[in-house]
């Protein structure tokens, strides 16, 4: 008998491989007295010996998959397993206090941590309470005789299921064996789910309870074009989905022709097709799918992917790598937006109610000013090698964007006093707070472009977390209301002679795309893989007939299912 699930389809493709648990053991133990304490010391020495393995097992796979750099932080790691300070301090108590291993442990580790997590005005050492947090769960995991899901170890093709991924979980997946994720929550528009697509493998968010209803090693079908899961399929399941799959590479392999292609509207009308990445190393993704330009280069996964904040040159040779790499194409590279969902363990945030509506990206920046003129004097410095656009995100006010201008302005003046080459450089706003959609039409004045941020934008319009499952019927950028609050920042760029671009999901969803057309929006930046679908979409339509249904949308329609309904009535 097979199990069907369903669940939010968060990034196309069709995969079948044996489910993968990437959920977290039990840990608990209970503190008990010893009578044998050379015994207890050696069963805490062994699980030390199999965590140093493990560890050098999982650093020589980083350094093949995800390069060196990447893979030193497991170094720490095995410095911590074999600092005598820290397992000296166990054993120590071990012996001293005739406890079992773990309750000893989890004591030491405790005022390790807290040591660490108090070392306030040294980001470095508070890095160490996370790894020493991480060190103790494997130290733990093996003294209680579980074990530490690894995707870092894996080498066989699966599905991973899990109960939610974060953006550094995802982006530690090596596709070549992970084939599509599956979680119990989230939405289209969690990190993960834009990883995933990023990734170009399947992937199916807020589906319940797939961490309970899939076992290890299951065989597991991930449709997710459409969002359906099937557990232990029949034959003629696994068949019906193969041909799915194929069909679907076949339409890709068709999207694939228009890769040199012009992206323009049936009556000859031309728009900018712009990608999304995180990192360099998702060039190649950009190219491959024939992008315009880059339309959101999230530097965040710079700091998040780094130990410690990275260096002006670190983030400076980044930066060069993909403005050299676009060939003079436009690059827009927003700057840091942690905080939210997005955190560095090297800069502890203050614990918040609302984390999305708290101290975060431009925020954090102009506080920080340490952080943020070290960015920009990278940016200013990598200008000179390509087409920069800079954009500052979650402006809430005019007097924000003047103070990160002038700050930009400022760390400009002293490179080119150093006789540094600076180049031509357009400086904008992500606008994704409503009341800078509000205002749009004073920002204009002000700002060379706008990007229009619909994943914030809409879960900040519509009072509804972008990630909660149980809301994501909220989640409605057909919406009048956010289609009226779009037109307005478009209109007004115009008005001003600006251009208006979108980096938010919206932008490469084939509902969205007609109504774009039709409000005349100049720039669409997506996931690099949504780009050719979109080009071959924009090849059948007129600007003209979607200026006539966008006038619909907007001022005839109630509801966002009302305008799902009008464009597939009106697209074939």
């Amino acid at each position: 008998m097979t199990n069907k699930l369903k669940g939010i389809a968060a990034s196309d493709g069709v995969a079948i491989a044996k489910a993968y648990l990437l959920v977290q053991p039990d840990l608990s133990f209970s503190k008990s007295a010893i009578s044998d304490v050379a015994k207890e010391t050696d069963r805490l020495q062994n699980a030390i010996d199999k965590s140093n393995a493990e560890l050098q097992q999982i650093r020589d796979s980083a350094a093949q998959s995800l390069g060196e750099e990447e893979a030193q932080v497991f170094d720490a790691h095995m410095m911590i397993l074999s600092d005598p300070e820290f397992t000296g301090a166990v054993k120590q108590k071990v012996t001293d206090e005739k406890v079992n291993a773990e309750s000893a442990l989890d004591e030491v580790s405790t005022t390790f941590i807290g040591m660490f997590e108090a070392m306030t005005d040294n980001p470095y050492m508070q890095e160490r309470a996370a790894d020493v947090r991480d060190v103790t769960k494997r130290i733990m995991a093996h003294l209680l005789g579980v074990e530490l899901p690894n995707p870092a170890l894996i080498h066989e093709e699966v599905v991973i299921v899990a109960h939610d991924l974060t953006p550094s979980d995802t982006a530690q997946l090596n596709k070549k064996y992970v084939k599509a994720f599956v979680t119990d929550i989230g939405g289209r528009t969690a990190h993960s789910a834009i990883m995933a697509r990023t990734l170009e493998i399947p992937a199916i968010v807020g589906a319940g309870s797939v961490t309970t209803d899939i076992q290890a090693d299951d065989e597991v079908i991930v449709d997710g074009n459409n969002g359906d899961i099937v557990v232990k399929p029949s034959a003629e399941e696994v068949t019906k989905y193969r041909n799915l799959a194929k069909e679907y590479a076949d339409q890709k392999a068709e999207w694939q022709k228009l890769k040199n292609a012009s992206t323009e509207t049936a009556n000859g009308v031309h728009f900018e097709l712009a990608a999304n990445i995180g990192t360099p190393k998702d060039l190649d993704g950009v190219l491959d799918n024939g992008a315009e330009a880059i339309g959101l280069y999230r530097t965040e996964f710079l700091y998040m992917d780094s130990p410690e904040l990275p260096t002006e040159d670190d983030q400076f040779e980044a930066y060069k790598a993909v403005l050299e790499g676009m060939k003079g194409k436009p690059v827009v590279v927003r700057t840091m937006d942690i905080g939210g969902d997005k955190h560095l363990p090297y800069l502890p945030l203050p614990e918040e109610m609302n984390p999305f509506l708290g101290y975060r990206a431009i925020r954090i920046s102009l506080d920080r000013q340490d952080i943020f003129r070290t960015q920009l004097r990278a940016l200013l410095r990598a200008s000179a090698f390509g087409n920069l656009r800079i954009m500052f995100p979650m402006i809430a006010t005019l007097q924000e964007f003047r103070q990160a201008k002038g700050i930009l302005e400022e760390e400009k003046a002293k490179l080119v006093a150093a006789d540094t080459k600076v180049g031509e450089i357009q400086v904008g706003i992500m606008i994704e707070i409503p009341a800078a959609a509000v205002l749009a039409d004073q920002f204009a004045k002000e700002v060379d472009f706008f990007s229009i941020g619909t994943n914030d934008l809409i879960q900040y319009t519509m009072a509804a977390d972008r990630g909660n499952e149980h809301v994501s019927y909220l989640y409605q950028p057909y919406n009048p209301s956010i289609l009226r609050l779009i037109k307005h920042i478009i209109d007004s760029a115009h008005k001003e002679g600006k251009w208006a671009g979108m980096c938010g999901e919206a932008a490469g969803d084939p509902i969205m795309v007609p109504i774009l057309v039709g409000l005349g929006l100049d720039e669409f930046s997506m996931s690099a893989t949504s780009i050719l679908k979109v080009r071959s979409l924009m090849k059948r339509l007129s600007t003209e007939d979607m200026a006539k249904l966008t006038d619909a949308a907007l001022n005839v329609s109630l509801s966002n299912d009302d305008n799902i309904k009008l464009v597939k009535d009106n697209v074939k």
